[in-house]
């Protein structure tokens, strides 16, 4: 770009400068900065893109980011710390020839820079850190702001170990209870070993008697007790019937 170029553009620009860009741009006016690209032979973007970095950081970046959840998770984990600035090229070069759009989107990226150290007062407060945040200007013109992050160590830490005792006594609960239940299965069978060895010896007397139950003798009432003593001398010849 020539220098009759940038002076053109210097007139314009000179009165939203020196009012809102002189100050926090590390001793170098957007104005300044623009004399020095347009002497390089640098654009219009170009000089204030270079202006926007050393007002804000080195985390200003020229790029075109939708506004779905995917592109922003992407931008979150493509940056680090909280100075990201996001702008999309078309707004950018809207910025840099209209004071007007570049103190509007200015004051957008001040107020994020401003909010800050309240998100990270709040996410600490939860316990967490951030580990990547920012602000994206979108092509529509449209305005995110972006956090990502994670536990702080000690916190993250004391979860962890109230995880494991848990997990530990969940363990001890479970053995206790196998063992129970195969105390209980034990115990069921003895039982049922038992109630069958009853069954057993309950079916053998009552067989024995039946068979007993059988015979047949025959007498006169008057010649009753010798039918008596031959029944008996029958039974003492069947072991376990009168033991």
């Amino acid at each position: 770009m020539s220098i009759l170029g940038v002076n053109d553009f210097l007139a314009s620009a000179y009165q939203h400068a020196d009012r809102t860009q002189k100050a926090g741009t590390r001793g170098v006016s957007f104005t300044e900065q623009l004399q020095k690209t347009g002497e390089a032979g640098a654009s219009k973007a170009d000089a204030y893109t270079e202006y926007l970095k050393q007002k804000y950081g080195v985390g200003v970046s020229i790029q075109n980011v939708g506004k779905d959840q995917s592109s922003i998770d992407r931008i979150g984990a493509g940056t680090a710390g909280t100075g990201n600035v996001v702008i999309a090229s078309n707004i950018l070069e809207q910025m840099a020839n209209d004071p007007e759009k570049a103190a509007y989107y200015e004051e957008k990226i001040q107020n994020y820079f401003n909010s800050v150290p309240r998100y990270q007062a709040e996410l600490s407060a939860m316990g967490h850190e951030i580990h990547s945040s920012g602000i994206v200007i979108h092509p529509d013109g449209t305005v995110t702001h972006y956090i990502s992050g994670d536990l702080k160590p000690e916190v993250r830490a004391k979860i962890e170990a109230k995880m494991k005792a848990e997990d530990e006594e969940k363990a001890k609960r479970k053995k206790r209870y196998q063992e129970l239940s195969q105390e209980a299965v034990e115990k069921r069978k003895l039982e049922i070993e038992i109630a069958y060895k009853r069954r057993s010896m309950t079916e053998i007397i009552a067989n024995k008697t039946a068979e007993t139950g059988r015979v047949t003798y025959a007498g006169m009432p008057e010649t009753m007790s010798s039918v008596i003593a031959a029944y008996a001398m029958n039974a003492s010849s069947m072991p376990g019937i009168l033991e």
